[in-house]
């Protein structure tokens, strides 16, 4: 079903900006796509094909991958000094030798974008982080995203890039995990550290998963100086399956102000105005 909805995505490539016009929605992301995932539809695209850092999005393929290795959930991992930002020196609430589960990182990395949570299922995989980019880069080649490419787990360099179109296509199979769709879409989740009764709360980095209008069944938020503001969603509208790719927002409420501006396009009727 994936390789015909993205087939007909293709057919559609070249009309998307023609679609916005005639749509009247004008979105402030330097690229961005909107896929109607039951007709295997693109009803906007903005640049869907330029290759740029997609900083944080970078955590979904990490959750693919951890997943698809089947790796056990349960199994207890130390956050450690390799673990830290020397990149980018972003801060972590996750002090080095504490000690989560396989899942409890996952839902870190998923929910909050926490960057040591995501080093930490990197560094774990078997092989460690080289194997890990390895079978990063050979799940976007199986998933055909021709554009993209991953060198490290947390989306912190800039060369993990990509395009709008390669990101629905990802954001199209994380959807098959409900540990995806769970975890990314948490609202908040309480961690507790048995060494020292420590609990830290941590909260989702997509502020519209609070939100009692939206629908949402993936979210990734994303953000580095030179891939902007970024967010991905997978979401009901007017009850229609959607994917969202926004990318390269500027400035710290643009992505969302996006978001809202597609619902409320959809919600209108304006996408009748589309056609293909």
């Amino acid at each position: 079903m994936r390789k015909i909805i993205f087939a007909v995505c293709v057919m559609f490539a070249f009309a998307g900006g023609a679609f916005a016009q005639s749509g009247g929605l004008n979105l402030r992301s330097q690229a961005a796509l909107i896929l109607d995932t039951q007709h295997g539809r693109i009803l906007y695209t903005k640049n869907p094909d330029t290759v740029m850092p997609i900083a944080s999005i970078t955590k979904l393929m990490t959750a693919i991958v951890v997943l698809d290795a089947k790796l056990p959930l349960g199994e207890e991992i130390m956050i450690e000094a390799a673990d830290i930002d020397v990149l980018k020196n972003t801060r972590s609430r996750l002090r080095v030798g504490a000690s989560l589960t396989r899942q409890e990182l996952l839902r870190l990395a998923l929910m909050s974008s926490e960057n040591r949570a995501a080093a930490a299922l990197g560094r774990a995989y078997p092989g460690g982080i080289r194997a890990f980019v390895v079978a990063m880069n050979d799940k976007a080649f199986e998933l055909g995203m021709g554009n993209s490419y991953f060198v490290d787990s947390t989306g912190l360099n800039r060369a993990n890039v990509s395009t709008a179109r390669d990101l629905a296509k990802l954001v199209d199979a994380a959807e098959d995990y409900h540990i995806i769709r769970e975890f990314s879409t948490t609202t908040a989740h309480a961690v507790e550290f048995e060494d020292d009764d420590r609990s830290l709360r941590f909260t989702n980095s997509n502020r519209l998963v609070h939100s009692g209008s939206w629908d949402i069944g993936i979210s990734k938020t994303g953000f580095l100086s030179e891939a902007g503001r970024c967010l991905v969603m997978q979401a009901k509208i007017t009850g229609r399956p959607v994917i969202i790719v926004l990318l390269d927002s500027a400035g710290k409420n643009t992505r969302i102000g996006d978001a809202n501006r597609i619902k409320k396009w959809m919600e209108t009727g304006l996408t009748r105005k589309v056609r293909g």
